[in-house]
């Protein structure tokens, strides 16, 4: 018991100093962003009852919810997800009126993923999430502020991966293959494994262009030529040929807002969240061995809270990316903040005056005790480490 007093359960930790200030620097520059864009920000609750996450909703799986009871003996989640807790809210509060709705949250997120993951059980997510749009350029406005939010983070390198849901869906009714079948594929397409991939299907019955457009899984694709071959192949496959001709008209509208370059697409994208219905993505930078955004369209979850609503919206991860911007030497300035003040025993009213004047303006002023320091350079350290711009001693 003394060992865990001491300690935080595996998977979660501490933040502190430094990196606390860098994250909540790093969070505001974010929230700007979003709101350049005219998002407003919501707040929903840090656990819900279990439905809200259930597997109707086609979020995290039961086994990697954290999960306990209230006093009348419902069952209640910590959220692992804050896009049902979002879409929940939009449908209880919203009369339709004021649609589209734009919304940013930031909330800390639940997950009990298996240890040897190595992964934090608990993460702050910061994301967006456009309600009652179901155009291209919703798609288009979505992608091109989590561009814009990426690079107001500090990051130069990264890349957006950008599918269609129903590519990958088309392809498997057009295979006929069944859920397990289905479900077999999607795990190989998640964790890359191509060559497993060609050997599963490579028995399959079915027409080259279909086979084709099999092959595309796993590439990354650029440019609307690369598109427009995908496009030939698909001719007798309406559900995929509408995934690949939204993703071309999406080309078109990301190229109006100038991301393009941070713009890839892959067509056998897929993602753990069963309710996206359209256009998914993913961010990656170097430093990150996870994606440090995630998002999608959702046309059908508001169903689930009774109301019709097109949706599209995406999460930045921030501590993925704060691990990434370290790693990538990217620095989070943290800015000379105001006074350190140290005083002798004896000028302690003269001192407690001084500050108080500080701080009535707004400023901000720390009060150290000389004592606690051996010299005048030990003191103008400490002030260093804590960003002081200034050093006042009362002796």
């Amino acid at each position: 018991m003394k060992n865990q007093l001491l300690h935080t359960p595996e998977g979660v930790r501490d933040i502190y100093n430094d990196e606390c200030k860098k994250k909540q620097i790093l969070q505001e520059r974010l929230k700007q962003s979003m709101e350049c864009f005219g998002y407003q920000i919501i707040e929903t609750p840090t656990f819900e009852y279990f439905d809200i996450f259930g597997k109707e909703i086609g979020t995290t799986p039961s086994k990697d919810l954290y999960k306990f009871f209230d006093r009348e003996g419902n069952t209640l989640a910590l959220r692992p997800d804050l896009t049902p807790s979002v879409a929940r809210a939009a449908a209880m509060y919203s009369d339709g009126g004021d649609m589209p709705l734009r919304l940013y949250y930031m909330g800390n997120t639940f997950i009990n993923n298996s240890g040897y993951q190595g992964r934090l059980k608990e993460n702050t997510q910061l994301g967006a999430e456009q309600i009652g749009d179901n155009s291209v350029h919703a798609d288009a406005e979505m992608i091109s502020m989590a561009v814009e939010c990426l690079l107001a983070a500090g990051l130069k390198e990264f890349q957006l991966c950008v599918g269609h849901a129903d590519f990958f869906a088309g392809l498997m009714e057009a295979a006929g293959l069944l859920e397990d079948a289905a479900d077999s594929i999607r795990e190989l397409i998640a964790n890359k494994n191509y060559f497993g991939l060609e050997e599963a299907v490579s028995d399959l019955d079915m027409d080259e262009d279909l086979r084709g457009l099999f092959r595309m899984l796993g590439g990354f694709y650029f440019s609307g030529d690369e598109m427009a071959k995908a496009r030939s192949l698909a001719v007798n496959y309406p559900k995929i040929l509408s995934a690949i001709v939204r993703l071309e008209e999406l080309h078109k509208a990301l190229a109006v807002y100038g991301v393009g370059k941070y713009v890839s697409y892959e067509f056998g994208m897929v993602s753990n969240y069963r309710y996206y219905t359209g256009i998914i993505f993913s961010g990656y930078t170097f430093g990150s061995g996870e994606p440090i955004l995630k998002g999608g369209r959702y046309d059908r979850l508001l169903q689930h809270f009774g109301k019709q609503a097109a949706s599209i919206g995406f999460a930045i991860v921030v501590d993925q990316l704060m691990a990434a911007l370290s790693r990538q030497k990217i620095p989070v300035a943290l800015p000379d903040q105001g006074e350190l003040v140290a005083y002798a025993g004896d000028r302690f009213l003269e001192a407690v005056s001084y500050v108080k004047e500080i701080r009535r303006r707004g400023g901000i002023a720390e009060l150290v005790g000389w004592d606690s320091f051996r010299t005048k350079e030990e003191c103008e350290a400490y002030a260093k480490r804590k960003h002081r711009g200034k050093v006042t001693v009362l002796k």
